[in-house]
């Protein structure tokens, strides 16, 4: 049964920093790659960052580049969202998904994933 477990969410000021952490377990395979989304309330679902695991190279929506860092240790499961210089539209629930399998051109897709975490909450007050 695979698991993803999102941590690090909170409530933080405009301009402030959360680092957002999303660790996996179980399964007997090597997972592709990993993605965060977020959902506004009353929004869609929208892809933020993704990193394929075995190569380490990552895309950004162009709303977070230069905000947002995505990143993993590979020794502890885990991948990272490093979110800096937050702004109040940055406020939404925070997804990982995980794709076992490559694709071409469907990791900023939700619906290309396997498997998903709970979600956590970012909270972001002007």
């Amino acid at each position: 049964q695979v698991q993803l477990v999102e941590s690090g969410g909170g409530l933080v000021q405009v301009g402030g920093s959360l680092t957002l952490s999303c660790a996996v377990s179980g399964g007997t395979f090597s997972p592709h790659a990993m993605g965060w989304f977020r959902q506004a309330s009353g929004k869609e679902r929208e892809f933020v960052s993704y990193i394929r695991l075995e190569m380490g190279s990552t895309y950004d929506a162009d709303f977070v580049k230069g905000r947002f860092t995505i990143s993993k240790d590979n020794a502890k499961n885990t991948v990272y969202l490093q979110m800096n210089s937050l702004k109040p539209e940055d406020t939404a629930v925070y997804y990982c998904a995980l794709r076992t399998t490559d694709c071409l051109g469907c990791l900023t897709n939700g619906r290309a994933y396997d498997y998903w975490g709970q979600g956590t909450q970012v909270t972001v007050s002007s």
